[in-house]
């Protein structure tokens, strides 16, 4: 890929900064959105989709949760803000996402149990409980199946992901393709052409 996307490392387009509002599950949030990373000028209709039709954590989920992809950080400061004994992970190759995910987290009053990381930097070791994510399709089939082959092994064993993606750019064969990999893979919730995954272990 060459030129500036949302997964570039290093966007090139101007920092300039503005927030955008939106309101998960009855709360209402206010973050801070800049040129150079996924959906700057809106919460993007996927994520919304995910955020309203999976099942949001709890109080009690104790986590760590992983938030694949995080952009300027709506799924994050949702998960964290829902689940307040839990960590979050914060994951994503662009730099200024990262950034602007630390902001956002600050903002929502949630910063102390999340960590912003470059991908690499995630401790080897470390299962996640629950990963979600808005995967960055147009990566390309093979970039993208690698993203999901690295990351949903780090699932504990009783662990859930759940991933949305528009039926038109292959949300059915990503499901399909996940399935011959050996996950448990069911279609949770569709809704204005989107698919919401939900991602397990097989069961034994």
């Amino acid at each position: 890929m060459t030129g500036d996307h949302y997964f570039s490392p290093q966007p090139g387009a101007a920092d300039v900064r503005s927030d955008i509002e939106f309101t998960v599950a009855g709360r209402d949030y206010a973050l801070t959105v800049a040129p150079g990373v996924f959906s700057a000028s809106r919460l993007d209709p996927g994520t919304a989709v995910l955020l309203r039709k999976a099942d949001l954590p709890t109080a009690a989920d104790p986590g760590p949760f992983l938030d694949l992809g995080c952009g300027y950080g709506p799924i994050t400061c949702v998960l964290a803000e829902h689940a307040p004994a839990a960590a979050v992970y914060a994951v994503d190759v662009n730099a200024r996402a990262r950034e602007l995910t630390m902001v956002n987290a600050h903002r929502v009053g949630v910063a102390d149990r999340v960590q912003v990381v470059d991908p690499d930097a995630v401790p080897p070791e470390l299962r996640f409980r629950q990963l979600w994510s808005n995967p960055p399709i147009r990566i390309g089939k093979p970039e993208l199946r690698a993203l999901l082959s690295r990351w949903l092994p780090r699932l504990a064993p009783d662990g859930v992901g759940w991933l949305v993606i528009a039926r038109y750019l292959g949300g059915d064969s990503v499901q399909q393709w996940l399935r011959e990999q050996g996950w448990q893979v069911d279609r949770h919730a569709s809704q204005k052409g989107y698919r919401v995954l939900r991602v397990t272990h097989p069961a034994d």
